[in-house]
C-alpha cells in the first residue's frame, strides 16, 4: 500500500495523464485487496467505520470519474480550438500543442470496485 500511496503522490504533482492513470491503478488494486480481506472477515463489515469507509469511496470514485469526464471534454475542447482559424495562427506562434485525453488501456480499469458486505 505503500508503493501506492507513493506512485499516487509523485504522479499528483506534474504529471502526464498516462502516468496518473498508473497511479490510479495501483490504487484501484490496493483498494480491492484491502476489500478481498474484509470480505474473509464478517466482524469488520458490522463495524460502522468500515461502512463509512466503504460509502466515502464509492462517493470518492464518482468524484474521479467525473473529473476523468470534464478533463477530457476540456481537453477535447482545447484541441479543436487549436485547429480552427484564427487561433491556430496564434497557437502555432506560441508554441501550444494539442493535448493527451486521460485514458485507461484496459476496459476493466474503467470499471468501478465493487463493495459487498
Amino acid at each position: 500500500m505503500t508503493e501506492a500511496r507513493a506512485a499516487a503522490v509523485a504522479a499528483g504533482a506534474s504529471a502526464t495523464p498516462e502516468q496518473r492513470a498508473q497511479a490510479e491503478n495501483m490504487l484501484t488494486g490496493a483498494l480491492r485487496s484491502v476489500f478481498a480481506v474484509a470480505e474473509n472477515y464478517p466482524q469488520l463489515q458490522a463495524v460502522q467505520e468500515f461502512k463509512d469507509l466503504s460509502e466515502n469511496l464509492t462517493a470518492t470514485e464518482d468524484k474521479i470519474s467525473f473529473a476523468r469526464r470534464f478533463y477530457n471534454g476540456n481537453v477535447r475542447d482545447y484541441n479543436t480550438s487549436l485547429q480552427t482559424f484564427p487561433t491556430n495562427i496564434f497557437a502555432g506562434m506560441f508554441g501550444f500543442g494539442p493535448e493527451q485525453y486521460f485514458e485507461l488501456a484496459d476496459a476493466t480499469e474503467r470499471e468501478t470496485p465493487q463493495v459487498k458486505f
